[in-house]
């Protein structure tokens, strides 16, 4: 009987010890006080079930951020373009997520409407429209007139501030350049090719960052900044334009400069130190919401801290202005941590 005793009591306590070890991992919110958290993620089938809406929910986001491919339609038919709007719009778990918080978004090849592409689309008007009239964008807003979706954002707490910056890679962005040497799709322009932001919107980002009074600035892209040997999308297509995009961060001073992207159906944390500023520029790449690159063996990346995940995946920022730091999280299916970084901005 003692025996018995003693071996249930074992059994229980280990039991209890791993429903609270998992516990411990799956934590939702840190030890610190969390001031205000971002939620995002990219590429999104309209036509699949999202697993991961009530995941983000359960973390009580301030604010979505949608990375591109929102919606996968690829198309210069702008009923379509809609009708896939609206299948996202009731896509279940969806509005649960955004009825309470702001939205802000850019969008990528998908549901820009055509794969990979960039200022030659002919239809790139007309799908702006359709983009904006999904995100319930006023008629007479001045983004009705500007050419591109991008946009900032100034959210306010008790303790300070934080801009996001969204940008549009997709509406200016000059030819890719063919790689015929290698398996890779894509090679590096010439240094000094070609532009990823264009002129006018380049102009108006360097305004957003020279006048920032924000504690914390976050930049969305919607293709990944900073690695940029795989041969796919990439701001180092334009090896140029990430000197400037750097260049850029560093001149305007402007206070925790954060990047964000998406794109790539992976999720990973690219790093770059700069002697000129107190803290790394990072890039956080969080992609896809409803697919991943399951087949994923490896890539070059000399920028990557950490480990690349290949599952379904949102991002998420949480800020602590007392401390000035941002913690980041790649989180999955049941809210695991899949990932995490943090990071001071002194």
């Amino acid at each position: 009987m003692k025996t018995t005793l003693k071996l249930s009591y074992f059994v229980l306590s280990i039991i209890l010890l791993s429903c609270s070890s998992s516990k411990k991992a799956n934590k939702i919110t840190s030890d610190k006080k969390i001031d205000f958290t971002i939620a995002f993620g990219s590429c999104n089938k309209q036509d699949t079930e999202n697993l991961l809406w009530k995941e983000i929910k359960k973390n009580n986001p301030d604010l979505w951020i949608w990375g591109g491919d929102n919606i996968y339609s690829d198309t210069d038919d702008m009923a379509i373009l809609k009708n896939d709007y609206e299948t996202l719009r009731n896509q279940k778990g969806y509005y649960d997520l955004i009825k309470d918080i702001p939205v802000m978004a850019t969008w990528d090849d998908h549901d820009y409407g055509v794969n990979d592409g960039g200022i030659d689309f002919y239809k790139k008007k007309e799908a702006q429209q359709v983009f904006l009239d999904f995100f319930n964008v006023d008629k007479n807003s001045l983004r009705r007139k500007q050419e591109g979706v991008y946009q900032s954002k100034i959210f306010t707490t008790k303790k300070g501030s934080i801009k996001v910056i969204v940008l549009d890679t997709r509406y200016f962005r000059t030819a890719l350049t063919d790689d015929t040497e290698t398996s890779k799709r894509y090679k590096p322009n010439t240094y000094g090719k070609g532009s990823v932001l264009g002129e006018a919107q380049w102009k108006w980002l360097t305004e957003e960052l020279n006048n920032s009074k924000a504690d914390f600035n976050i930049i969305m892209s919607s293709i990944q900044i900073l690695s940029a040997e795989h041969g796919f999308e990439t701001w180092g297509n334009f090896p140029h334009e990430v000197d400037k995009l750097k260049k850029t961060i560093v001149d305007s001073k402007a206070k925790g400069v954060l990047l964000l992207s998406g794109d790539r159906h992976i999720s990973e944390f690219s790093k770059t130190e700069d002697s000129n500023i107190s803290y790394p520029i990072i890039d956080f790449t969080s992609s896809g919401l409803t697919h991943s690159y399951t087949d994923y063996s490896g890539e070059p990346n000399k920028y990557r801290t950490k480990e690349v995940i290949s599952k379904i995946s949102f991002g998420l920022l949480k800020f602590n202005f007392d401390d000035k730091e941002i913690t980041m999280q790649m989180r999955g299916v049941n809210n695991n941590l899949q990932q995490e970084l943090r990071q001071i901005y002194p």
